[in-house]
């Protein structure tokens, strides 16, 4: 089921739907009952992994229809924009985070002086905010229709994602919970700016920077084999 926008539309909708839905307590409770919370987890792993593979197939089939043209000046958005995304997506991979799949284990990660370590100090949700800035750096340099369906699915997901992680969490982590509220903010920075947080660029370490400048690189060098044009027109 590829090779059509509308193939690639429900491919999009499998993708985020399915994180939403799978995710919510109306299905999660008793999938968890009936497969563990073990197995829930392996199984929505597996169900959001084929749901990505079927986007990815889709939207390399999916005719080229333009929309509009953007401007010429808006394809280095994204190539100012993602040294950012990475650096977040990465940090926020590889520092412990109850806001993450599986995350309610590491809600207590840095103890009651320190709820809010390294990149969690900048945002709670590091990884969605690459994301997010990933997609949206891609729609303004993008026109065609394709661009946008998986472009604004994947902005969805990791805006709406925020908030419907933070409420699961309140629930499940109860008084847990308050502390990182407390100590973190949605939007980067916010906690910092507002006196309830200090930038931890010590847990944050100069190699995570430095790593993601790296894939930077390297994502440029191979953009063009991955999405089939030059990250910077020639």
């Amino acid at each position: 089921m590829i090779g059509s926008l509308d193939a690639l539309f429900a491919a999009t909708a499998a993708f985020v739907c399915g994180h939403f839905l799978l995710s919510s307590g109306t299905l999660r409770r008793p999938l968890v009952r009936v497969l563990g919370p073990g197995g829930f987890l392996s199984a929505y792993s597996l169900a959001m992994a084929a749901a990505f593979l079927w986007l990815a197939a889709a939207y390399r089939e999916a005719p080229f229809i333009a929309v509009w043209s953007p401007p010429p000046a808006l394809a280095w958005v994204p190539v100012l924009v993602m040294p950012a995304a990475l650096f977040l997506a990465l940090a926020g991979v590889t520092t412990p985070n109850p806001t993450m799949v599986g995350g309610e284990r590491s809600a207590a990660i840095g103890g009651p002086k320190d709820p809010a370590p390294g990149i969690i100090s900048i945002t709670r949700h590091p990884v969605l905010w690459g994301t997010a800035l990933w997609a949206l750096s891609h729609l303004a340099a993008n026109g065609d229709a394709a661009g946008m369906v998986v472009m604004g699915g994947i902005l969805a997901l990791s805006l709406g994602g925020m908030a419907h992680i933070d409420e699961r969490r309140e629930v499940s982590l109860g008084a847990a919970w308050g502390p990182i509220k407390l100590t973190t903010s949605v939007v980067p920075f916010a906690a910092i700016a507002s006196g309830r947080a200090e930038l931890d660029w010590k847990g944050i370490g100069w190699w995570r920077p430095a790593a993601a400048l790296a894939l930077y690189a390297a994502l440029l060098h191979a953009h063009e084999w991955i999405a089939g044009v030059p990250a910077i027109a020639g």
